[in-house]
């Protein structure tokens, strides 16, 4: 695939394909970059921060993102731009720069979708623990159709994102390219949270 120049949005979350993330917007790099988005119909790459913060000078970002399309807008208290966004594709950055008023600009290249794989039966728990975790939850995320739960990608990157892993942890998750060793090393994940 042709490689493709993307502005970057680097935080301090992973996001991941299919999942959602509520943003504040108050910087002028960002509004400028929610504008554009709007207008053009446009994405934006969602990186995780490995140097530096959300605010202030840009941030050095992972090398594996996701596109993210805006979803929903709304004021938030204080006036500031709250916006939803929504996970597409997976990315590699080939190539970062800065513009001059400090939004990231990336070379990226996107990876193919992942194949669709059945959950495996060794992997059946997880899916029973993600279906508790989202009735949890409630809302939206609680009433997703059973056979989303028989998806490996799908119930890979809703785990990742619901488990309390730690951000370097959900990284990697994000990066690998086989649902199947995604679910495997979830299972090694979950021992820690069976007493929570």
């Amino acid at each position: 695939m042709e490689s493709t120049d993307l502005p970057l949005f680097p935080l301090s979350t992973v996001l991941f394909p299919g999942g959602q993330l509520q943003l504040r917007i108050f910087e002028a790099r960002y509004l400028d970059l929610v504008r554009d988005c709007a207008r053009d119909g446009s994405g934006f790459g969602v990186c995780l921060i490995l140097e530096g913060g959300e605010v202030g000078e840009p941030a050095i970002p992972a090398a594996f993102g996701t596109l993210a399309r805006i979803s929903d807008f709304h004021t938030l208290p204080g006036g500031l731009l709250g916006i939803q966004v929504r996970g597409g594709e997976r990315f590699h950055v080939e190539e970062t720069r800065v513009r001059s008023n400090g939004l990231v600009h990336a070379r990226v290249r996107f990876l193919p979708d992942e194949p669709v794989v059945t959950v495996p039966a060794e992997h059946g728990l997880l899916a029973t623990i993600l279906e508790r975790l989202l009735e949890r939850i409630g809302g939206a995320p609680a009433r997703v159709e059973r056979a989303r739960y028989d998806d490996a990608s799908w119930l890979g990157f809703r785990l990742a994102e619901t488990l309390p892993l730690e951000a370097h942890e959900r990284q990697e998750l994000l990066q690998m390219t086989d649902p199947l060793a995604r679910l495997g090393r979830l299972t090694h994940h979950i021992p820690r949270f069976q007493r929570a």
